[in-house]
């Protein structure tokens, strides 16, 4: 892997790269709900939660305009952003982005010190929160946090770096169709997991699914 870019700072097409917290957040959502061209130049970031795209732009400080496109499998249209950035395409590629990524990322060059903003953002984008009352034992209340990708050697990764960053393993198994592969930690680890993601109130992040999470660790009298 290269070495990740720290300090230079290069602000042509409006996109400061540099890493940061709200930097590493980005980068989390496009490698999840973002897509490269193959032009070197252009991207598309889609999302159904207009807020997440709002917060790219925030983290990222342009203003592009926000559109739709349709999803094939349902016809219902999903809102989108599209920009261009020569530097950004070619920082991206540089920490082993590429594009028609889906299947084929790996590992990426992500400083340590922002691996938690990083995943915050993958979070946001393609992974989840569940929670629910086990019936097998009275009170026992489970949740788990999910991180998903359609490329093995990427989940491998994240939970490599997981685990020699708060020692904690979690399991992976793949969907009933076998199309991707889902990264689970149970309530003791997502507990470790999600007070380094949410490390104080302020960090950007999709509103809707913090507070789905202080909901369910409310339930058992915890705060993030």
């Amino acid at each position: 892997m290269g070495k990740y870019i720290t300090e230079k700072r290069m602000k042509r097409n409006k996109i400061d790269i540099k890493w940061s917290p709200n930097f590493a957040y980005a980068i989390g959502l496009m490698t999840t709900d973002g897509s490269m061209s193959s032009d070197g130049r252009h991207f598309d970031l889609t999302s159904k939660d207009r807020d997440q795209l709002i917060n790219f732009m925030n983290c990222l400080k342009i203003n592009v305009k926000i559109g739709h496109k349709t999803s094939g499998h349902t016809n219902k249209k999903i809102t989108r952003i599209q920009f261009g950035s020569v530097n950004l395409y070619k920082f991206l590629l540089g920490i082993g982005m590429t594009p028609a990524k889906t299947k084929t990322i790996g590992e990426l060059d992500i400083p340590s010190k922002y691996i938690f903003d990083f995943l915050r953002g993958h979070l946001d984008g393609d992974g989840c929160f569940y929670s629910y009352w086990d019936k097998r034992w009275k009170r026992s209340y489970m949740f788990y946090t999910v991180f998903i990708s359609a490329s093995k050697e990427h989940i491998n990764w994240i939970q490599k770096e997981l685990n020699k960053k708060i020692k904690i393993k979690g399991h992976i198994n793949r969907s009933g169709d076998h199309s991707i592969y889902q990264l689970k930690y149970a309530k003791n680890e997502s507990i470790k997991l999600l007070k380094k993601i949410y490390y104080n109130k302020n960090v950007t992040c999709l509103y809707r699914k913090r507070l789905k999470i202080e909901k369910a660790l409310g339930i058992i009298d915890l705060t993030l």
